[in-house]
C-alpha cells in the first residue's frame, strides 16, 4: 500500500512538470509564427520604402510624413536632403529631410497644396 502511494506520488509530480524538451517544438512553432508574422512583412515594408527613397527624383508628386502634400524640385542625397515646392502660387518650397517622404504618389491624384496633374512646375 504503502509503494502505490509512492508510486501515484511519483506519477503526480512528473505529470506536473513537463520536460522542457517536450515544450520544445511549441516554442520553436510560436517563434517561426512570429517572424513570419511580424518581422519578415516589417522587413518588406522596410525595402519597399528604401527602394521609394532611392528612386526619388527630381518633378516626382510626394506625400510627407506630416501629410504635406508637393512636388521633389530638387535631391541632394550627400546631404539626405529634398526640397519639394507645395504651392506654385507664391513659389513655396520646403527642405525637409529624405527620410520624411512618405510615399510617392500617382499623377492622377492632386494634394491639397500640390500641383494639378498636367501642368508644368
Amino acid at each position: 500500500m504503502f509503494e502505490n502511494a509512492l508510486c501515484l506520488l511519483a506519477e503526480g509530480d512528473a505529470a506536473a512538470a513537463p520536460s522542457p524538451w517536450n515544450m520544445m517544438p511549441l516554442l520553436l512553432a510560436i517563434g517561426l509564427l512570429f517572424y513570419f508574422m511580424i518581422i519578415k512583412p516589417d522587413q518588406k515594408r522596410a525595402a519597399a520604402q528604401r527602394g521609394m527613397r532611392e528612386g526619388l527624383k527630381k518633378n516626382d508628386r510626394v506625400v510627407t510624413a506630416g501629410g504635406i502634400y508637393g512636388v521633389v524640385t530638387n535631391v541632394q542625397r550627400d546631404t539626405n536632403e529634398v526640397t519639394i515646392k507645395v504651392d506654385e502660387a507664391t513659389n513655396t518650397k520646403l527642405r525637409i529631410t529624405l527620410d520624411s517622404i512618405a510615399r510617392v504618389t500617382s499623377d492622377e491624384s492632386t494634394g491639397e497644396g500640390g500641383t494639378k496633374p498636367g501642368t508644368a512646375s
